[in-house]
């Protein structure tokens, strides 16, 4: 394989690294290399053509979006764990078919996420936010003597 000659209107080393410093100027770095030569021209200043720039930022990897882009943050999704049973509660509600056309009732559920175990439930004639509140809450606390405000409640998404 016969060696490459170096083209004569190639820019030479520092030709490219001064181009590269232009391109790297705090003022060009969110610029496309097309706005950076119309710019450059506006100021009346040539250092190479437009796919030169781009030649020249692929050959260091830095063909990319320039603008600056949203960084989200790493979320990681709430666990919660328990590790007896009453420590932790789920519930869930799920619309169940009435007896006439386009009636439905809300089914209240409330699980022991260690045991599985249903501590509560209730039928509605619909959902609202009074009756979510107490969901479950005489069945659960009657049966098992167990305080609300001493339980991790947590809800379906779905």
């Amino acid at each position: 394989m016969p060696s490459q000659r170096p083209l004569p209107r190639a820019l030479t080393a520092d030709e490219q690294r001064t181009a590269l410093a232009r391109l790297h100027e705090p003022r060009f770095v969110d610029l496309a290399p097309a706005e950076v030569y119309a710019t450059l021209l506006d100021e009346g200043a040539y250092f190479c053509s437009e796919r030169t720039m781009y030649r020249l930022l692929a050959g260091h990897a830095e063909v990319r979006e320039r603008r600056d882009q949203l960084r989200h943050p790493v979320y990681a999704a709430p666990e919660l764990l328990a590790c007896r049973p009453n420590e932790l509660w789920s519930w869930d509600i799920t619309k169940l078919l009435g007896p006439a056309k386009w009636t439905y009732f809300d089914l209240y559920v409330m699980l022991d996420v260690f045991s599985r175990y249903v501590v509560g439930w209730m039928v509605a004639h619909r959902e609202s936010a009074t009756l979510a509140e107490h969901r479950g809450a005489p069945v659960g606390v009657d049966r098992e003597l167990i305080s609300l405000d001493a339980l991790a409640r947590t809800g379906s998404r779905g």
